[in-house]
């Protein structure tokens, strides 16, 4: 795995178990600081046949290279750097959020000859473990490091390793220029004007789309749906980069709603959730899954939609589009790609979308543009779902003027299903979409999902976090000197705490208040503190 090293080179104590290693140090020279905002290891992982995986290094020649992707749960008990990671993801974009709970994983994959092994061969991967989900990037890198590692070994990583170490950290509306092995990698994490680079990438995370679907073209209104009502869904396909390829691409559909469940690009039975993501005994959980083991077809054969794919065929100029079929003809091992589901779609098709993308795979459009023209597609479409939504949360909000620095804020009004229902007349999605149905009832399933709970909680956070700044910001503006000339000592320490505490409070949400309004109210809680007797200063300066 990655030569991390077991202490800090300045404070001497033991790294965290964590992205941010060395957040300790007050020093903040700790070395590893910077690859840690990157990644959190890279591992070396040969597969042997009689063994199983190990951790192993040989000098081998190969038979052929692939890469993909994965996810995985993070172990109870190991703690992340939260400060650092809120501070990010408060400015990054929901498809660019770094992982809390769970690693990403980037695969480059060789398979190679070996005489020393009884079956002839064995399987080597190099693994880049990150929080971030930036899977384009992260596969160029591998691109990269991964044939040069396969040639000169250890002292490749540990000299990548050190390059990133130098890199800065990712910062949104930023764009980065990152050296390794001779090439620049320049990250746009904004539209500035570009520096010179050798290797431009004009996206971190995004997936060509029309690649990943284009055999399932006349089913996109289905796959939509289905994800973002959080259905568990299965993509059985032919191989670990198109099963990865496409629960992402999948999972990307709904952006900007950030999709809730879990998810996971290449699913096997060594993963640690495969018997609680396969048992009979109870309802297939919200989550969607990547495999490629025909094994699967009948683990999962409960499970309400299953994605069956194989290699893209053509017919004459046009890909093959799989049908949708019953979950009843899904058989074991000889399955035909398909869409297994009994699902009948709340909206209908986009036809024209198809008939463009169609008549674009005959123009022989580029790949890239298909997937642009896809992706608005698939934008516009949820923003038409999202902003009736965002439109009614807001107006749960308290009135400004409802805001007064002797009480608590007001709360947040309750969410009511009905009252949303109500108001589709007049400002529902068909404002913006096209696309005739039943909105009211996908609305509804809409409810009952992950998705729609994760966005409310996020929404409502927000909301408070913006009432709690409205508060501070009304606190800073009212006489609060005049206030405390005929109260008593009691009341007067009473204010001091409570006043103390919220600027705790706004300064580990990292609230964003308007400039000067912290620093207003520290003053003036130092100020009344001296003017305290001296018993009283000692007690609240040790608080």
């Amino acid at each position: 795995s990655s030569p991390l090293p077991t202490s800090c080179g300045v404070c001497a104590r033991p790294p965290l178990p964590s992205a941010g290693q060395y957040a300790h140090c007050s020093a903040g020279r700790c070395p590893w600081a910077r690859f840690s905002s990157w990644l959190e290891c890279v591992c070396v992982v040969t597969f042997d046949l009689e063994l199983g995986q190990a951790i192993e290094v040989r000098r081998l020649a190969y038979l052929g290279d692939t890469q993909f992707s994965f996810r995985m749960r993070q172990s109870v008990g190991r703690r992340g750097s939260r400060f650092r990671d809120d501070i990010y993801n408060r400015d990054a974009p929901v498809t660019l959020q770094r992982e809390v709970s769970h690693f990403c994983g980037y695969v480059y994959f060789r398979q190679v000859k070996d005489v020393s092994v009884k079956r002839g061969y064995f399987q080597k991967s190099l693994v880049l473990l990150s929080r971030l989900p930036y899977t384009h990037m992260f596969h160029m890198l591998l691109q990269i490091i991964a044939p040069e590692y396969f040639e000169k070994l250890e002292p490749c990583l540990e000299a990548v390793c050190n390059e990133i170490d130098q890199w800065p950290s990712p910062e949104p509306g930023l764009t980065l220029n990152l050296p390794v092995m001779g090439v620049v990698l320049q990250l746009l994490f904004s539209h500035q004007n570009l520096l010179p680079a050798p290797t431009v990438l004009p996206t971190i995370h995004e997936l060509d789309l029309f690649k990943c679907f284009q055999s399932m073209l006349i089913h996109l209104q289905m796959l939509w749906e289905l994800v973002l009502l959080g259905e568990p869904l299965v993509i059985m396909a032919p191989s670990p980069t198109i099963s990865s390829e496409t629960v992402l691409a999948l999972i990307s559909s709904i952006c900007p709603l950030k999709f809730c469940s879990d998810f996971r690009p290449y699913f096997t039975i060594h993963d640690s959730e495969f018997r609680e993501y396969t048992t009979r005994t109870q309802a297939p959980p919200n989550v969607v899954l990547g495999v490629t083991n025909p094994f699967f077809i009948k683990t999962f054969q409960t499970w309400p939609h299953i994605i069956r794919l194989g290699e893209t065929k053509m017919a004459g100029d046009l890909p093959k589009q799989i049908k949708v079929k019953k979950l009843a003809k899904l058989k074991t091992l000889d399955t035909k790609p398909g869409i297994y589901t009994a699902y009948k779609t709340f909206l209908h098709k986009d036809k024209i979308l198809i008939k463009r993308l169609l008549k674009g795979i005959q123009r022989k459009r580029p790949s890239e543009v298909q997937s642009a023209i896809l992706r608005r597609h698939l934008l516009e479409l949820t923003q038409s779902f999202i902003i009736p939504l965002e439109r009614y949360m807001a107006s749960l909000m308290p009135l400004q003027r409802s805001v007064t620095p002797w009480k608590t804020p007001p709360q947040i009004r309750p969410f009511s299903q009905d009252e949303f229902m109500a108001t589709l007349d007049h400002s529902g999605p068909q404002l913006t979409s096209v696309l005739k149905g039943d909105w009211m009832g996908l609305y509804r399933k809409f409810f009952r999902s992950p998705n729609f709970d994760g966005w409310y909680r996020h929404r409502h956070r927000e909301m408070v976090q913006k009432l709690e700044c409205l508060h501070l910001e009304v606190i800073c503006d009212a006489d609060l000197l005049g206030w405390t000339k005929d109260k008593s000592e009691v009341e007067i320490v009473d204010l001091v705490l409570k006043l103390r505490e919220k600027l705790i409070k706004a300064q580990r949400q990292q609230l964003q208040v308007k400039d000067g309004v912290m620093d207003k109210l520290d003053a003036f809680i130092k100020s009344i503190i001296s003017s305290l007797p001296d018993d009283l200063q000692t007690v609240l300066s040790t608080h």
